[in-house]
């Protein structure tokens, strides 16, 4: 016995039918990639001028949303206020443990504190304005 004689090993090809769609077409949205920029819906909502068009597709809420400034966030995380620096997470570390920067506790219940280090961009600005003189 040899291969060709095992079904399914080697299939002969059906010649009287013609080829199907591709597989991978007849998947569901869900089984697509995602597209790598923001979806049509979006940038009309960011292109368009009118709130109406923003209020029918985003929501009532989503046009005074679009239309204010993002909050910044105050406290930094050790790789944001690295970044923030220009220099490594590493170095902020050190500073961080030799009390040249200080890091904001946040107080948790029982007496405990989050152990995330958070940096205050004031004293960042601080920190970099004696590193000018």
């Amino acid at each position: 016995m040899n291969r060709a004689d095992i079904p399914g090993v080697y299939p002969e090809p059906d010649r009287g039918r013609e080829p199907g769609p591709d597989p991978v077409s007849t998947l569901g949205p869900a089984h697509r990639l995602p597209s790598p920029g923001p979806s049509r819906t979006v940038q009309s909502v960011l292109g368009s001028g009118t709130s109406h068009t923003k209020s029918r597709v985003a929501g009532a809420c989503a046009s005074s949303a679009l239309e204010r400034d993002p909050i910044e966030p105050r406290l930094l995380n050790l790789k944001a206020a690295a970044a923030y620096l220009g220099v490594s997470p590493w170095t902020v570390r050190d500073l961080e443990a030799r009390r040249v920067l200080k890091r904001v506790s946040v107080p948790l219940s029982a007496g405990a504190e989050l152990r995330k280090l958070l940096f205050d961009k004031v004293d960042l600005d601080h920190l970099i304005e004696t590193w000018k003189t």
